[in-house]
């Protein structure tokens, strides 16, 4: 299929994307709620409970939820939305909608929610994952709850969540099918905390990072100012041939009741997909996914997805910066935890000590990420054995998910004694003929260590540093042997008099990487250089 039938297609789609959304609305005067709202769904603690819907126009509707009411009017297209004073625990509630009909939604539980999003290795189920048999034998955790989202794209933002599995209790029965990385991030957190945790299952394999990003969030972003240019002038081409007035209307409400009209008119336009030179729609998959839940208050956001950018570098931070900086505009908490998954190794080990290769610089993206404000990210290079070296989906997800949740809970949970991340590089010092190297998050020391299957990681005694390179001037590299020293790590080579730059499992697959915490975490990949 060419680009431009492809294209074509998609133009197509979004118009009748855009025509479901409208026919979406009810022309019936019972209330109704978006299908996120179902029983045994949890809702978040310590913020106001936002609960809206549709209705007949000048409907009065109230909203009951363990003793609290509050009460309001559709508007002239039957819209609502009101807030509830916040709640700080309870389960087993009963949330109850009275219009001219009278909704009620029973098995409530007061927690956290995180929103999981990504890719493939973000939505793939507890059940093909390793280890996972005797987890779901013991998976009978109703402080846990779930709810799956199906995989729609729109043109337009969209209030109504396409559920493909309303909330479910955490059960033998439904765990398998849960997103494996959220399970064992929620299962950790329940077991350190106590805290109830409800894992919005947002994902979509084999997709880019673009589809997922909003307007707003490009627009925050200098470097990608020729794709918010273009954004914009599609918009405008959009609205002026295709865009329904009612579409416009209901935008303006959703502002206003969020504080985000200026005289009238919303801060910032809403989204349409213009193609672009990757040839995906930038924001489809927000619209449609992750749209809907932005009026749902939430503790945070785990993202794992970078695959399909694989090629990018420093590109690939920019568009994190719009991801994450777009999300937490249109959700309106601040800067919430966003924390995210560093790709793992994939394909056969290189001996090249340059490196660079496959997914290097996308991991170097990711690891600049972390100068986003509030976010953290686990690093998982020595998650996948050589015998699966050609799977992209590694079976390893336990270790992901408790990474994940080390930085939640050190961040957000009070545990501020736990170590959330191994080694960071931070400091290069010529000694010599020697290079020094200096490192954040070394915990209680560094060490070389050693990683079997879900087994933590354990002191590997006798064992050398492996996958460090070194180069002189002429950029010409060499593996170097590497010592620890000091809770440092020096470097050198006979081959390099004079160093000037240092790398450490700088490539698509860094096997054998050994250098950790001795927490058990892994060193992240480095480069000392931008050559």
């Amino acid at each position: 299929m060419n680009h431009t039938t492809t294209s074509h297609r998609r133009k197509i789609h979004l118009i009748l994307s855009a025509s479901t959304l409208l026919s979406a609305m009810p022309a019936t005067a019972d209330v109704r709620l978006p299908k996120i709202f179902t029983d045994n769904m949890l809702l978040q603690r310590d913020l106001p409970v936002r609960v809206w819907g549709w209705a007949d126009a000048d409907e009065a509707v109230s909203v009951t939820l363990a003793g609290k009411n509050a009460k309001t009017k559709a508007n002239q297209k039957g819209q609502w939305l009101l807030e509830l004073p916040a709640i700080k625990t309870g389960e087993n509630l009963e949330l109850t909608v009275q219009g001219n009909n009278s909704l009620t939604l029973k098995n409530i539980l007061i927690g956290d929610i995180w929103v999981c999003s990504g890719q493939s290795n973000m939505e793939m189920g507890l059940g093909g994952c390793l280890g996972s048999e005797e987890d779901i034998k013991a998976a009978d955790l109703p402080k846990i709850r779930r709810i799956k989202f199906d995989h729609v794209q729109a043109a337009m933002p969209s209030l109504e969540a396409p559920t493909a599995t309303p909330w479910q209790v955490c059960s033998p029965q439904t765990a398998a099918g849960f997103s494996a990385v959220g399970f064992y991030f929620a299962r950790e957190i329940l077991q350190k905390t106590g805290v109830p945790i409800g894992i919005v299952d947002d994902n979509w394999g084999g997709t880019p990072i673009e589809p997922w990003v909003p307007t707003a969030g490009l627009e925050l972003v200098a470097e990608l100012k020729p794709q918010f240019t273009a954004r914009q002038e599609a918009i405008n081409a959009y609205q002026s041939t295709h865009l329904p007035k009612a579409l416009t209307e209901m935008e303006a409400w959703i502002a206003k009741t969020r504080g985000q009209l200026t005289n009238g008119v919303p801060t910032s336009p809403p989204p349409a997909i213009p193609p672009h030179p990757g040839g995906e729609g930038w924001s489809g998959m927000f619209n449609a996914m992750i749209h809907p839940v932005v009026h749902l208050p939430i503790k945070g956001a785990l993202w794992y997805q970078g695959e399909s950018n694989g090629g990018e570098g420093e590109t690939y931070y920019d568009k994190m910066r719009a991801l994450i900086g777009g999300w937490r505009q249109q959700w309106g908490q601040g800067d919430f935890p966003f924390y995210y998954v560093q790709l793992a190794s994939f394909q056969a080990p290189s001996e090249d000590p340059a490196g660079g290769n496959g997914w290097a610089k996308l991991r170097e993206a990711q690891t600049k990420s972390l100068t986003i404000p509030n976010t953290g990210m686990a690093v998982i290079t020595d998650t996948v054995p050589l015998a699966e070296r050609d799977d992209i989906h590694p079976r390893n997800k336990y270790d992901v998910g408790l990474r994940l949740a080390l930085w939640a809970l050190g961040r957000d949970y009070g545990q501020q004694q736990l170590e959330v991340s191994g080694p960071l590089f931070k400091a290069l010092k010529i000694e010599g003929n020697k290079a020094r190297l200096a490192f954040e998050h070394t915990g209680t020391g560094l060490m070389i260590g050693k990683k079997e299957g879900r087994n933590p990681a354990a002191e590997a005694k006798g064992e050398k540093l492996k996958r460090f390179a070194i180069a002189g001037a002429d950029k010409k590299w060499f593996w170097a042997d590497a010592v620890l020293e000091n809770n440092t790590v020096t470097v050198s080579s006979p081959d390099v008099k004079e160093p000037v730059a240092v790398r450490y499992a700088f490539q698509m697959n860094p096997d054998g990487a050994n250098l950790y915490n001795r927490e058990g975490l892994p060193a992240s990949p480095f480069r000392t250089d931008a050559w």
